[in-house]
C-alpha cells in the first residue's frame, strides 16, 4: 500500500506564499511522475504541475505558470509545490499523485496513488 502524505496547506493573504509538502512511503525514484493538482468547491480537479523522475521535465498549468515551481528530492521521497504571488482564484484542496507508469504523463487517468489532500486558502 502506497501512501502519499502532503503537508504546508493554510490560509494565507492574496499576494503571500505557501510551501506544500508530499510525503510518500515508497521511493519517489519508483515513480516517473509525480504531480500536484488542485479541486475546488464544484469543479473538477484539475492538474497544477508535473516532474519526471530526475526533475528535468516539468509542465505547469497555464493559470500558475511563473507563479508555482514543482520539485522533487528523491533522496528524502519528498515532492514539493513552491506557491508564490498566490490569488483566491489558487482556493483549493491540493492533491499530491504518482503513477505507476514509467513514462511521463501529465492526464491525470494514469495517476494512481492520491493523498489525502491539503487546504489551501488564499484570502483577497
Amino acid at each position: 500500500q502506497v501512501q502519499l502524505v502532503e503537508s504546508g496547506g493554510g490560509l494565507v493573504q492574496a499576494g503571500g506564499s505557501l510551501g506544500l509538502s508530499c510525503a510518500t512511503s515508497r521511493r519517489t525514484s519508483s515513480f516517473y511522475t509525480m504531480a500536484w493538482f488542485r479541486q475546488a468547491p464544484g469543479k473538477e480537479r484539475e492538474l497544477v504541475a508535473t516532474i519526471n523522475r530526475s526533475g528535468g521535465i516539468t509542465d505547469y498549468a497555464d493559470s500558475v505558470k511563473g507563479r508555482f515551481t514543482i520539485a522533487r528530492d528523491n533522496a528524502k521521497n519528498t515532492v514539493y509545490l513552491q506557491m508564490n504571488s498566490l490569488k483566491p482564484e489558487d482556493t483549493a484542496v491540493y492533491y499530491c499523485a504518482a503513477t505507476n507508469r514509467q513514462y511521463y504523463s501529465t492526464q491525470i487517468r494514469n495517476y494512481d496513488y492520491w493523498g489525502q489532500g491539503t487546504q489551501v486558502t488564499v484570502s483577497s
